[in-house]
């Protein structure tokens, strides 16, 4: 089992950044690939960000790519999501998840997450 604890949410202008992190504890974090999903209001959660377990390999979706980056932090158990340019259409719950294996992109995948943060741009 996987706790995970995302931090780092809050209120921000268009344009600004926000850096999310997601503490994980109960297992060897470095054996996770990790991602990061969000849910706006009236819509479906999805993709954002994804990482493999060594933090080598990176996928995006197409809405964020060029203004997010993923990283992690295996000694400190953490995973981040930089977040650069923000629009208002980021506004929404983000949350990390993480599972065993290959870096994925798709919810069913990820058996553990995290309650979310709350991130709001205001134009």
């Amino acid at each position: 089992q996987v706790q995970l604890v995302e931090s780092g949410g809050g209120l921000v202008q268009a344009g600004g950044s926000l850096r999310l992190s997601c503490a994980a504890s109960g297992r060897t974090f470095s054996y996770y690939a990790m991602g990061w999903f969000r849910l706006a209001p009236g819509k479906e959660r999805e993709f954002v960000a994804a990482i493999s377990w060594s933090g080598g390999g990176q996928n995006y979706a197409d809405s964020v790519k060029g203004r997010v980056t993923i990283s992690r932090d295996n000694a400190k158990n953490t995973v981040y999501l930089q977040m650069n340019s923000l629009k208002p259409e980021d506004t929404a719950v983000y949350y990390c998840a993480s599972r065993v294996g290959s870096i994925a992109t798709r919810q069913y995948e990820y058996p553990y997450w995290g309650q979310g943060t709350q991130v709001t741009v205001s134009s």
